[in-house]
């Protein structure tokens, strides 16, 4: 049999999403040539080289050297405001394109994106790895089965009691375009949206606090924050009315004063049953009535019971790299259309629009 030949990948922004996410897990998957590493700060681009491709890939400093390079994909891991641009050269030049989320900053960008995408007949995919979990995985089953009948009120959880990422550009609110709203709450409002299969929204109402980004002695999961950097907001909330009259609320935070955060969770009410993630990730339980009776379902995502099975499923990640190597390839489909990813963008825009302007926010 003929070997497959090795897809030839090249990076741009070699820092944690990058090492953290998507080169252990392309490197898990195989089948792929690491060719080029792009950083702004080259150490990063020299470390991740060493580490992935034994010094033998090129590296560059200028993303629009390593697009016309002789290429497959483009992984687009840097801060949200070069999304677009990035993604946009990248598709031009002929590479299939795997942005990290959030999609960018604004619809303007995100339709950039997608008539880039259109014209050049290259694949775009958009990082919502949470959409591969077995949770979500068992979840959108049972929504495309019919299970929870017609969904026509959805939570989109993603509240950290005190967990602000202090690392990089995130509290930056110029370079990332917000903060919890448009980095996690970008993670619950694609499960939402993606479990209802709704992507039409009429208008939004939103709010943005920025009432604990100045403390001081913050409690914070790594470390205090620096107040005078920390310039996006803390807390968001949404709440969304899609064209076909479905209600979503987004509520997002990286510090907020509430006992039982809960992030990458949503919470779906449809005519014959419900279903929410609220005990955490990882987790699903239905709810409904059968014989007159309510009832709670929780399935179970860890198969016991077998001496040789340890219960754990694939990560996330590995299945998110796996599927869009496999849509390239011609194997299968993306499970992240780019479009969807757009809607995402574009409602949570709407969010920030109207709590600037205090008014509700029509598209």
């Amino acid at each position: 049999m003929k070997k497959e030949t090795a897809l030839r990948v090249g990076f741009v922004g070699c820092g944690g999403i990058a090492n953290g996410k998507h080169l252990p897990a392309i490197k898990g998957v195989g089948g792929v040539e690491f060719a080029a590493f792009c950083d702004i700060v080259p150490e990063r681009a020299e470390k991740a080289n060493k580490e992935y491709a034994a010094g033998k890939a090129k590296v560059f400093t200028d993303y629009r050297e390593l697009v016309r390079e002789n290429l497959d994909i483009v992984y687009v891991c840097t801060p949200n405001n070069s999304h677009c641009e990035i993604t946009v050269a990248a598709l031009l030049a002929g590479k299939h394109v795997m942005c990290e989320k959030p999609m960018a900053m604004n619809y303007a960008e995100a339709k950039r994106m997608l008539d880039a995408k259109n014209k050049s007949g290259k694949l775009l995919t958009i990082g919502y790895q949470n959409r591969y979990r077995p949770d979500s995985l068992y979840l959108k089953k049972e929504c495309e089965a019919g299970g929870l009948g017609d969904i026509y009120f959805a939570k989109a959880h993603a509240l950290r009691r005190r967990a602000v990422p202090t690392w990089g550009v995130f509290t930056d609110e110029e370079k990332q375009g917000g903060g919890p709203l448009i980095d996690i709450g970008t993670h619950a409002l694609d499960l939402a949206l993606f479990m209802m299969n709704n992507y039409e929204p009429a208008y939004a109402v939103g709010t943005t606090y920025h009432k604990l980004n100045k403390q001081t002695e913050t409690g914070n999961a790594w470390g205090d924050w620096d107040p005078d950097k920390f310039t996006a907001e803390d807390s968001a909330f949404g709440f969304v009315v899609m064209k076909n009259g479905a209600t979503v609320q987004v509520e997002a935070s990286w510090a907020l004063n509430i006992a039982d955060p809960l992030e990458a969770a949503v919470t779906l009410c449809g005519t014959k049953a419900g279903a929410d993630m609220r005990e955490g990730v990882g987790t699903l339980r239905i709810n409904g009535v059968a014989h007159n009776t309510q009832y709670v379902v929780k399935p179970a995502f860890d198969a016991g019971g077998v001496a040789f099975y340890d219960g754990k499923s694939a990560k996330d990640s590995d299945i998110e790299a796996a599927t869009f190597l496999d849509a390239v390839r011609g194997k299968g489909k993306l499970y992240v259309q780019p479009e969807q990813a757009a809607a995402v963008t574009q409602i949570l825009e709407g969010i920030y629009a109207s709590a600037k302007s205090g008014k509700p926010f029509v598209f």
